[in-house]
């Protein structure tokens, strides 16, 4: 009796056990549970990394971060700071002992500290109202530089009479003369420019370098100390040719500034050489196209004798940094989905280093990564994958360990969906497209699933096999997803992106519906019960989408252009989409803007659509989004329009508006859905 007493209470033990493990699909109020790591630093000697930890508050409804460092081995991952506050930016000092970083911990003003590492010590160097940029140290150790706002007074041409005392008049007036007078989550600019300063580690005021009436990158040291290297466009046409960007030698001395380089075109992202003889930087030759592959160059520090090392590549190339020896750079470029890190000597050999980077959007699978390198070539990174947001990993002599989880505790409890690699040709011309498949969590191939089709924005931009929460709650909802790089998108090469030069949206249409055929072909998609959304650029198809078939059961159009007319006139960046995407102004050209606008489409619309956008959108601003609702109601559509009080463009100002974006769609969708 007493032994079928005890194979009982084992029996009810391990049963509990089982219930406990059990895991259960990830909910949207999960996102506030969901951590990421980012600013992978590796010290001098590749011995430590410092780096940011980013995570949500859901009481609050805000985001923050903090930063830890851990031992390349892995040993010893703590925290530095604490506490709900947006600690970030950090940067190891020349010699190890102590890192500059930015923080708002004291009194909500972001400022520039530094960190002693014996002690442990913080100190703010700074203490002014606006908050300074990206930091660099001195070859000695003693003094920073970093870029600041500096407001200035705005002069008006309107003579206001004064309101007599005690009266209780409206705001006065306000005058606007520039042509970029406001800027997507930023709102309306305030005057004033970003400037350049210095200072040493005891403190005190700040000294500003730079006076006039430009915006200035963020600087780099020369090896001797006697002057400073930027990015900016100091030209006097800038607002007009906002890409045309240089670098720049700023001697602190006398405050003069010298070009380095003169072609039209972006120079930026200046890395100066371990013996400070030479500059390695990216730019292009500007043609006005939409999309241009950024190569990686080198020059002397005068500007002589620049040589453009990786045009055989054909990708971008971004965040050089120098190889100890001087005799390469190693930079990171994206490629079929994956961002990864590439050498290029300075004889013009490129080979590829590390691969696996990403994790840095938490929200769609945009594939985005970085890393730094020490002095003995280990490279610090983040490793994201269709399992997890960004972790930390280190990269040692060819074997990559991953050293951080910071998920763990979610996913424990948590099933995701799984990811599939899926490749077809265009039914236009039989380009090859790449794409992914995420499937409900206890997926059964032998039965019927809801699918949506999910378009990324851009629309020059690269999605990729990542982690990304919008994704994972329509399928943990049930849904099969596609998502997929169409034409247009980069990664692929200059072609490639450039398919929809002067003619977006077109035949990314055939790329799009072409995927939805392939997927439908596996045999476990129930095509009665369609559904696409997308944001932005995937927006921009998604109203096009259901202009030209009826195909799919609904539609969420999030963050569109819908009207080119009114957008190039609309949107921040006045300068660009004009002149890149048409090579034309809208009254030289009319029929293209109308031929290239899904509004020109909305009288074939029978697909029930809703619009979502940011009411502080000034990217793709919420007009866009009204007038296609108007049209879409004037036509009989089924159709619904949502605002997310102030947001902008990208929907991530607080962590709320992210779930109710997807909270929303899913809402939309579910409402349509024929179920069994």
């Amino acid at each position: 009796m007493k032994t079928h007493f005890h194979l009982l209470l084992l029996a009810l033990f391990c049963l509990g056990t089982v219930q406990a493990q059990e895991k259960t699909n990830l909910e949207l109020t999960d996102l506030f549970d969901l951590e990421y790591v980012s600013d992978p630093q590796i010290s001098p000697d590749g011995s430590k990394i410092i780096y940011t930890r980013n995570f949500k508050d859901i009481m609050t409804d805000r985001d923050y971060s903090n930063l830890w460092m851990v031992n390349a081995d892995g040993s010893q991952n703590r925290p530095l700071t604490q506490g709900n506050q947006r600690d970030f930016g950090a940067v190891w000092s020349p010699d190890g002992t102590k890192i500059a970083y930015r923080s708002n911990a004291q009194d909500e003003r972001v400022k520039l500290f530094v960190l002693y590492l014996d002690t442990k010590e913080s100190v703010a160097l700074t203490n002014s109202a606006n908050a300074p940029g990206a930091i660099s140290w001195s070859a000695d150790g003693q003094n920073l530089a970093f870029t600041q706002f500096v407001p200035t007074s705005k002069k008006s041409l309107l003579s206001i009479p004064s309101k007599p005392q005690g009266a209780e008049w409206n705001e006065a007036p306000i005058f606007i003369e520039e042509l970029n007078y406001r800027g997507d989550g930023s709102g309306y600019l305030p005057s004033g420019h970003s400037q350049i300063f210095t200072i040493g580690l005891s403190g005190g005021t700040a000294r500003q370098r730079t006076f006039d009436a430009k915006n200035y990158g963020s600087p780099i040291w020369s090896a001797d100390g006697q002057s400073l290297f930027f990015s900016a466009n100091l030209h006097e046409n800038s607002e007009l040719e906002p890409a045309n960007s240089e670098i720049y030698q700023l001697d602190l001395a006398s405050g003069a500034i010298t070009a380095l380089t003169s072609r039209f075109g972006p120079d930026s992202n200046p890395s100066l050489s371990p013996d400070g003889k030479m500059i390695a930087f990216t730019g292009y030759d500007d043609s006005f196209q939409g999309y241009q592959v950024t190569n990686l160059y080198v020059m002397n520090t005068d500007g002589s004798e620049v040589k453009n090392l990786t045009a055989e590549l054909d990708r971008d190339a971004g965040n050089p940094q120098w190889e100890a020896n001087g005799k390469g750079i190693y930079f990171q470029y994206d490629e079929f989905g994956d961002t990864k890190i590439g050498h290029v000597a300075l004889t013009g050999k490129i080979r590829t280093v590390v691969e696996g980077l990403g994790g840095l959007d938490l929200g769609r699978p945009y594939n985005a990564g970085t890393f730094t390198v020490s002095k003995n070539d280990r490279f610090a990174i983040t490793q994201g994958g269709p399992e997890h947001p960004a972790d930390l990993a280190v990269w040692i002599g060819g074997e990559t360990n991953r050293l951080t989880a910071v998920n763990e505790d979610l996913f424990s409890y948590r099933k995701i969906g799984q990811t599939e690699e899926i490749w077809w040709e265009s039914s236009f011309d039989g380009k090859r497209i790449q794409g992914w498949i995420v499937t409900p969590p206890d997926f059964d191939p032998n039965k019927k699933y809801p699918f949506i089709l999910e378009i990324h924005g851009g629309p020059f931009a690269m999605y990729g096999p990542s982690f990304a929460y919008e994704i994972q709650s329509y399928a943990a909802a049930g849904y099969v997803v596609l998502y997929t790089n169409p034409r247009g998108s980069t990664g692929y090469g200059q072609e490639f992106g450039n398919a929809i030069h002067h003619d977006y949206p077109n035949h990314d249409y055939e790329d799009l519906m072409s995927g939805v055929d392939a997927v439908i072909e596996k045999g476990y998609i129930d095509s009665e019960n369609l559904f696409v959304t997308g944001g932005s650029g995937g927006g921009v198809l998604t109203a096009w989408i259901v202009g030209k078939t009826d195909r799919f059961k609904a539609a969420v159009v999030a963050k569109p252009v819908i009207n080119w007319t009114s957008f190039v006139l609309h949107a921040d960046g006045a300068a660009f989409f004009g002149k890149y995407w048409f090579g034309a102004m809208p009254w030289e050209d009319i029929e293209n803007y109308w031929r290239r606008s899904p509004l020109s489409l909305v009288g074939n619309v029978t697909t029930p659509t809703m619009l979502l956008t940011g009411e502080k959108d000034f990217r793709t601003p919420i007009s866009e989004s009204e007038q296609y609702y108007t049209a879409l109601k004037l036509q009989g559509v089924e159709s619904a329009m949502v605002r997310i009080p102030n947001a902008s463009h990208g929907l991530v100002n607080r962590p709320s508006m992210l779930m109710s974006k997807s909270a929303s769609i899913l809402s939309w969708f579910n409402h349509y859905l024929t179920k069994e």
